[in-house]
């Protein structure tokens, strides 16, 4: 099968997918961009765009790319958060399958700018199928009435290259806790504070720090013990401080899902999730899910956590999870299995 992947911004994800793809037999070509801050030198199965709706520039690069893509003669194609229209014209060289990840914006901040909706929203809901990374986002179309075309779920996998893994953490070395991301409002931050003021205060608390990474707006100061690395970040910067975390916190307000509760699980730590969209439905048994306004059940979860034993415990339960269930390999599978099935019942033009 030949399968031409069109991804501007998910970079690291789709290049994860495409060599899994390629380890079970599959052809793939990757038109992508630099957008992604973890870009770097383009790959042999890559072709690199703007990615960006710069008129007066691109045009060039734009053909040569789709002219090489015509000779690659996909079986489908593969889209996933287009910014700039000539895009669509890629799109059109073969069935198209979008991967949605969300249902809805998280909040006021997460909803796209009105050109790109105006482009891109209800061309996107014409694609042949949908292919969703969870039962929830599933389920909310379907009640939304935007799931006309076959619907699809496949299994989300973090974007953190397989080469990159480091060694599983022991207790001894486990220290802090992250809230990782856009640092935005759908993040809960009064709920999360709340909650580790009340942890630090108490007798659980063994001198960790809650530490933020990424960009965002927060206003006012930040509790005690708190502290923000507010800037973008590559893994290859932070990684070892991501895998000795005791856990990870994604108590958000809303949520599709998150890529941040798959990278924690892939590294061995665990999550403290909310009950917000799929992030339950990704937890391993027995992991943390409390209610989104449940300050003391999110206290009680930190206060377990801060023991490295029992932070090691559920870091191991995480894992396997993640290895079983959102393992790369796993999703390729998946998605192979879908791609197939698109072709076999998309009538020929």
């Amino acid at each position: 099968m030949r399968i031409l992947l069109l991804a501007p911004w998910l970079r690291p994800m789709a290049r994860i997918h495409a060599e899994n793809l390629q380890a079970l037999g599959a052809e793939v070509m990757l038109i992508t961009s630099n957008l992604h801050f973890e870009s770097d030198r383009a790959r042999p199965y890559e072709t690199v765009l703007l990615g960006r709706p710069i008129p007066w520039a691109g045009w060039r690069e734009f053909s040569a790319a789709y002219r090489a893509a015509r000779r690659f003669q996909p079986d489908v194609v593969v889209t996933e958060m287009f910014r700039d229209p000539r895009w669509r014209l890629l799109a059109g060289l073969a069935p198209r399958i979008r991967m949605l990840h969300d249902d809805k914006p998280h909040d006021e901040t997460h909803v796209a700018p009105w050109w790109n909706r105006m482009f891109f929203d209800r061309w996107d809901e014409q694609a042949d199928a949908t292919i969703v990374f969870s039962n929830y986002v599933a389920d909310s179309l379907r009640a939304q009435g935007r799931a006309r075309a076959p619907l699809y779920v496949a299994p989300l996998i973090s974007d953190l290259a397989p080469a990159m893994m480091p060694e599983f953490v022991p207790a001894e070395a486990r220290r802090n806790f992250l809230l990782i991301g856009r640092q935005q409002p759908y993040k809960n931050h009064d709920v999360v504070f709340a909650a580790w003021e009340a942890h630090t205060s108490g007798p659980s608390w063994q001198g960790d720090e809650l530490v933020l990474l990424g960009n965002g707006d927060l206003s006012g100061p930040l509790p005690k013990h708190v502290r923000w690395q507010r800037s973008e970040f590559q893994y290859r910067e932070v990684l070892e401080e991501l895998a000795r975390a005791k856990g990870s916190i994604a108590h958000y307000r809303t949520a599709s899902q998150s890529g941040v509760q798959v990278l924690a699980m892939q590294l061995g730590v665990a999550t403290l999730a909310s009950t917000a969209g799929a992030l339950p439905e990704f937890q391993p048994d027995g992991g943390s899910v409390t209610g989104i306004d449940d300050v003391e059940g999110l206290t009680r979860a930190l206060d377990a956590l801060a023991n490295p034993e029992e932070a090691v415990l559920q870091g191991k339960a995480a894992q396997e999870h993640y290895r079983n269930h959102y393992d790369s390999p796993v999703a390729a599978r998946r998605l192979l299995e879908i791609f197939a099935d698109v072709v076999a019942h998309t009538p020929a033009t």
